[in-house]
């Protein structure tokens, strides 16, 4: 990979060939090659990947990446491409930039790629030991030494420190570790080889695998240790799921070896003593062979993680063919916590487990009976005699399992069938909230449908069974049937009184006892030998299925109610007028005035949607209790939940406009203006503060007033209270004001608003006190003043010194900030400068005219001193 050189002449200062129009074109395509060349480069090396699954495979990869990179990066040095790069900048090419991003990843790639080729090179030694060596001892010696250097990559290296590349390349290891032993171990030829070289191999080969997991968690904890913030927390199922299985199948491999060892030293001696038939020596030994030939003839490889399951069948079928003792220990073991097979009940699967035992005892004897000199030796009798003890064991098992089952189902059976069809895990008692929480559930008695099952198994098997058991069995699918259908009433009660709240159980209460004394009749009268189940379970069902209609018409209702709530609680009591850009902010009268109009204007539609809340009521009511009174008893209470609910609504709509409102006041947004004028001798604003605190707590009061066009209801009902004569011709109406205008919520905000506005005011008059330094303006008593000055008889300058002074007052007022805006008020600074320029000059006036005088007397006595002389 080359960088093409420009062919254009490069000699001369570098500020002379940028102003060069054809040179700077030629070096731009130039640029644009590189750049091209560059980038695909990256590309390609970005996607290049190790080639093989070893890890070794990965260092060549980081070393044919950092050769690659190095061979295009000292290209980049050379003094032609420095000074094609120095030309461009020069010329603010636009191309210099798009090539220098080019040039920036390519150095942080080739870094990249320089790290990872040095710190994986010290992986090199040990990684090819693992995939070359074929001597355990070398095996079992690296291991522990490539953890070590794993550990040192990880925490020194500025890349492989990541899961991202550090979990890839531990998958590599463990795939070379896997086919290492899978080399060692090689299943075509191990069970050729000396049983005792081959147990060695795989006892060696077990023991790395071993030490490859041993040495991980080991380097693991060293890791966390060493105080590094980054731990190895890898997924152990890629690192390890096919070496823990490799070490299954080594220690089956083991255990298969072993077992044939002890048949051929057991057996055949002993035959060898006792027969002169060579083909009866053969014949056994074929047998023996017989066991470990599916190992030898594998159509798979028991090292493959897919293959799990195979594997585990071949050696099951080994261990159960090898060893009538075998079968003896798992019987005894097992025998009080039988493994049974899928959807078998406990007695029938423990007497089917029990015969598949004697089945496979049975089957092996058979085999070795066909070698008539077997059994008659020493070791064959010895069989024999554990065969004959085992068999009567399962036998005298089968039968105590088998009568004690049958008394248990006679005895049982019966009560079971008296049970009532439902129980319920409260007692009912005549309130609401026990109402809501009693739970029923069908009382089908796990017995009873375990006994089914057991009955139907038993006769498989051959054994009698009682009378009412195959009735009771031959009925399985009329009971089940009924048991599914009542948990789906049921399931439907629950579901249905969950969905009602505390209000809505109490306005249907007669609806919800006349249903749980439905249900009740399947606790206390009906059982499972009842006739009259199906109608039972209609019944309850046409029920709740019209009781679920009326909660989802009133849910309805009460959404339709929640929904006009929801629009009077969203309603905006504080509409501030808005003004463009230019447009003059209103005073605060206006401002106050604009907010109450507007008020006004938005409680019509709140007062109205309020207004149809009875209505709906008055709905429920015709469908609960056939009345449209809008006074029913059996709804008080319901009637009393939502005036409760209409009074936290009001209480938010007060508080959030409130909060409204204080926000805007907080805010650097001003949306009022007063003015600062001279109100001799003082400065004050227009209006004063103290009026601006009064229009403030009145627009609060007015906000809060808007609950007393919110009606309450006459007690037990939805209907308004009408206005109440007390006195002489006063009427008192009931609203919920007088509750919401002592809302703690309420007070707070309303206390809130009226500090931050004091405070605004008060930091407005502290910006103020600056002005007091012209005070003396209109403090000072002029004539005074001026009649003092004149009894001195200044001179000129001092006339105009002060003239200048107030002429500079006058100047300077017109320099000072017009407005200053304080949060949400505007300050208008323009009518008092005024007023301070005026009394400025005012001054000079003044002093003009005793000036004037002053000269004019200086004249006359100097005319009359010419006129003397």
């Amino acid at each position: 990979i080359e960088l093409e050189m420009p062919t254009v002449n490069l000699d001369g200062e570098v500020p002379v060939l940028a102003t060069v129009p054809s040179v700077v074109q030629s070096l731009e395509s130039c640029a644009m090659t590189w750049q091209k060349l560059i980038s695909t480069v990256l590309e390609q090396q970005r996607k290049n990947y190790p080639q093989g699954n070893g890890p070794l495979a990965e260092i060549d990869l980081w070393r044919d990446k950092s050769a690659t990179l190095s061979a295009l990066i000292e290209q980049t040095k050379l003094p032609e491409v420095q000074k094609v790069l120095e030309i461009l900048q020069k010329a603010e090419s636009k191309h210099f930039g798009d090539l220098q991003i080019v040039l920036h990843d390519l150095k942080k790639y080739h870094v990249e790629a320089l790290d990872n080729a040095k710190f994986l090179s010290s992986l090199q030694r040990p990684l090819q030991n693992l995939a070359h060596s074929t001597s355990t001892d070398v095996v079992l010696s690296t291991v522990p030494s490539l953890l070590n250097a794993l550990r040192m990559v990880w925490v020194m290296s500025r890349h492989y420190n990541k899961d991202e590349r550090m979990v890839p390349l531990m998958e590599r290891i463990a795939w070379q570790i896997s086919a290492t032993v899978s080399k060692i171990v090689d299943l075509h030829t191990l069970f050729k080889e000396d049983r005792a070289a081959a147990k060695k191999k795989i006892t060696e080969s077990k023991s790395i695998l071993e030490l490859w997991k041993k040495c991980y968690f080991t380097t693991c904890a060293q890791v966390e240790e060493s105080g590094s913030e980054r731990y190895w927390k890898f997924d152990l199922k890629c690192l390890f799921e096919k070496t823990d299985h490799m070490t299954t199948v080594c220690q089956d491999l083991h255990d298969i070896l072993q077992i044939a060892e002890e048949l051929y030293n057991v057996f055949i001696p002993e035959l060898t003593t006792v027969t002169a038939n060579p083909k009866r020596i053969d014949e056994l030994q074929r047998g023996v062979n017989a066991l470990i030939s599916p190992m030898k003839e594998l159509r798979f490889d028991p090292f493959s993680t897919i293959h799990v399951r195979d594997w585990k069948s071949v050696v099951r079928q080994f261990r159960e063919e090898a060893s009538v003792e075998n079968v003896k220990q798992i019987f005894v073991q097992d025998l009080k916590d039988p493994p049974l097979y899928k959807n078998h009940p406990p007695v029938a699967g423990a007497i089917s487990w029990s015969r598949s035992l004697f089945f496979q005892i049975k089957h092996t004897i058979i085999r070795f009976q066909e070698v008539e000199e077997l059994l008659t030796t020493e070791h064959g009798k010895k069989v024999k005699q554990i065969y004959l003890q085992v068999a009567k064991k399962m036998k005298e098992y089968e039968d105590q399992k088998y009568k004690e089952w049958r008394e248990r189902t006679e005895e049982m059976l019966p009560l079971l069938l008296k049970d009532n069809l439902l129980s319920v895990s409260s007692v009912a008692r005549e309130s609401v909230t026990t109402k809501k929480s009693i739970c029923f559930t069908v009382n089908f008695s796990p017995i009873l449908q375990e006994i089914i099952i057991e009955t139907k198994y038993m006769e498989k098997l051959g054994l009698p069974v009682p009378d009412i058991a195959r009735y009771v069995a031959l009925q399985e699918d009329k009971y089940l049937r009924y048991a599914g259908r009542l948990t789906k009433v049921l399931d439907r009660y629950h579901k249905l009184m969950e969905t009602m709240n505390e209000a809505e159980t109490k306005l249907l209460d007669d609806y919800i006892l006349k249903l749980l004394r439905m249900l009740k009749s399947g606790c206390k009268r009906l059982t499972w030998n009842s006739l009259g189940i199906g109608e039972f379970i209609v019944q309850c069902t046409q029920a709740i299925g019209k009781l679920e209609l009326l909660v989802h018409q009133i849910h309805n209702i009460s959404e339709d109610i929640n929904n006009k709530l929801q629009f009077i609680e969203s309603g905006n009591l504080f509409k501030f007028p808005l003004s463009k850009n230019g447009d003059q902010l209103p005073e605060p009268k206006a401002f106050f005035d604009y907010i109450k109009c507007e008020r006004a204007k938005d409680v019509t539609p709140l007062i109205r949607e309020y207004s149809a809340i009875p209505p709906l009521l008055i709905e429920v009511e015709r469908r609960v209790a056939n009345t449209n009174t809008g006074k029913s008893p059996k709804l008080a209470s319901y009637y009393a939940y939502w005036e409760k609910r209409i009074f936290q609504v009001l209480t938010q709509l007060i508080v959030k406009n409130l909060q409204v409102f204080n926000a805007a006041v907080l805010a650097n947004m001003p949306l009022l203006q007063i003015e600062a004028v001279l109100s001799v001798p003082e400065i004050t604003f227009q209006p004063s503060a103290s009026n601006i605190d009064k229009m403030t707590a009145q627009a609060i009061q007015d906000c809060v007033e808007v609950t007393k066009h919110f009606l309450r209801w006459m007690h037990g009902t939805c209907i308004e209270c009408p206005p109440q004569h007390s006195g002489k011709d006063e009427v008192v109406t009931f609203s919920f004001y007088s509750d919401i205008s002592q809302s703690p919520l309420m007070i707070e905000q309303a206390v809130l608003i009226t500090q931050n506005v004091h405070n605004v005011l008060t930091s407005l008059n502290k910006y103020l006190s600056q002005w007091n330094r012209y005070d003396l303006l209109w403090k000072s008593d002029k004539g005074t003043v001026l009649e003092s000055l004149a009894a001195e008889k200044p001179a000129c300058v001092t006339f105009d010194e002060r003239l200048q002074f107030y002429m500079m007052v006058a100047q300077e007022v017109t320099q000072q900030p017009q407005i200053k805006d304080e949060q949400f008020i505007r300050l208008q600074l323009a009518p008092l400068a005024l007023a301070v320029q005026e009394n400025a000059k005012d001054w000079m006036t003044s002093l003009g005219k005793l000036l004037n005088e002053s000269a004019r007397e200086k004249l006359a006595r100097l005319r009359e001193e010419i006129r003397v002389g």
